[in-house]
């Protein structure tokens, strides 16, 4: 998993920044039994995905080509042993 790029974009590190906030603000809400502010933590949660998004298409993400995933060998089987006749 080291050798691979899978998130380590301005983009991504943004958008799970703000969405980590949202649920920490939504929890704390949740806690002191506050509706509002848990559902303005949803709404924090929300908006960092959309700006992480937002930041992807200005070119600050993972480009497609590198979306690729790596190809796995075909597993060899063997046959089951039995009675040649």
């Amino acid at each position: 998993m080291a050798g691979s790029s899978h998130g380590h974009t301005p983009a991504a590190w943004t958008g799970v920044t703000i969405a980590f906030i949202g649920f920490c603000v939504a929890g704390a809400f949740m806690v002191m039994a506050q509706p509002l502010g848990f559902w303005a933590g949803m709404v924090i949660i929300a908006l960092g995905g959309v700006v992480g998004g937002v930041m992807r298409a200005m070119g600050l993400g993972m480009p497609k080509e590198a979306h690729t995933l790596p190809q796995k060998a075909p597993v060899a089987t063997r046959e089951p042993a039995g009675v040649e006749g």
